[in-house]
């Protein structure tokens, strides 16, 4: 075996690169320096004898050399992942560091209880938590960034195994001025596309209020995008229109210190899927249904 093989650390900061396009972001993201980053990468094209990036002023261009390489250090990298996962799945379960992405239709509402119930069952447990939106959460985790996704199904996360906790059903929104129009359970078609806010793309809750309603033509129609729930919650408040919460958030206290108010959808399925999701064939599968059955005990 050649003794001049790049190592593992060169090769991350090969594929931060790749994927930031910007060395200042990249060396952020694997948390050093970005001198170190680029002193890093020099080491690695010097030891094969390549440039695998093209350096200006103002663009970070790969070479297509660079492409492919990068492409391969994927698959190393990932490799490395498995063989840290078998060395912790032969431990002590849930001990160790766990890193564990959370969508933001979830992470303010359930992490607060999740996390000192966690602290108190698996002491060992280092749990390192990213909250991003599903499409991020999902590739990070098939790229190996992250171990598992405490995320809303339905949703195609790509190759994975998942454990359903519970249903989280959705509820319907609006300001106290509209008390008379809303006394019961609120049918899809009685909600105005006109008045109804969203969250904007990229937020799953937004296609799972969609598929509630069972009107896709809502969501082209829809009067605004909000960026969190928090957003669409004020803007209800403020009689600029209605929205769709899902009860977790509303358990979680999200209407305190408003006059919103909220009535059950009256629909066939009014409710999404809380599910832990990881990579399909990961040794610490039986890990993850440990930690999927204690979330679901919070829950």
């Amino acid at each position: 075996m050649s003794t001049y093989l790049p190592t593992l650390k060169q090769l991350q900061y090969l594929v931060a690169l790749q994927e930031h396009g910007h060395f200042g972001n990249a060396a952020e993201a694997c948390f050093v320096t970005q001198s170190t980053l680029s002193a890093g990468l020099r080491e690695l094209e010097s030891l094969l004898g390549l440039t695998l990036v093209e350096r200006t002023r103002r663009v970070v261009r790969f070479t297509p050399v660079g492409e492919r390489i990068a492409k391969q250090a994927r698959r190393v990298l990932a490799e490395a992942d498995v063989l840290t996962d078998l060395a912790r799945a032969a431990g002590k379960p849930l001990s160790g560091e766990l890193r564990m992405g959370v969508i933001p239709t979830i992470a303010p509402f359930l992490l607060p209880r999740l996390l000192p119930r966690l602290r108190a069952e698996w002491p060992d447990l280092k749990l390192y938590l990213r909250e991003e939106v599903t499409a991020a959460a999902c590739d990070s985790l098939q790229r190996g960034r992250l171990d598992c996704v405490l995320l809303a199904l339905p949703y195609r996360c790509g190759d994975v195994e998942s454990a359903d906790m519970f249903e989280d059903k959705l509820f319907f929104a609006f300001p106290a001025s509209q008390k008379a129009e809303f006394a019961n359970r609120v049918p899809p078609e009685a909600i105005d596309e006109r008045e109804l806010l969203l969250l904007e793309d990229g937020h799953c809750l937004k296609d799972h209020a969609l598929a509630a309603c069972n009107r896709p033509e809502l969501g082209a129609e829809a009067a605004m995008l909000g960026t969190s729930l928090h957003t669409l919650v004020q803007m209800v408040d403020n009689g600029l229109g209605v929205t769709l919460l899902p009860e977790m958030a509303i358990d979680a206290g999200i209407l305190n210190g408003t006059s919103v108010l909220t009535r059950p959808l009256d629909a066939e399925k009014p409710s999404r899927r809380i599910a832990l999701a990881w990579r399909k064939g990961s040794p610490r599968a039986k890990e993850f249904t440990l930690l999927a059955d204690a979330l679901k005990k919070v829950a």
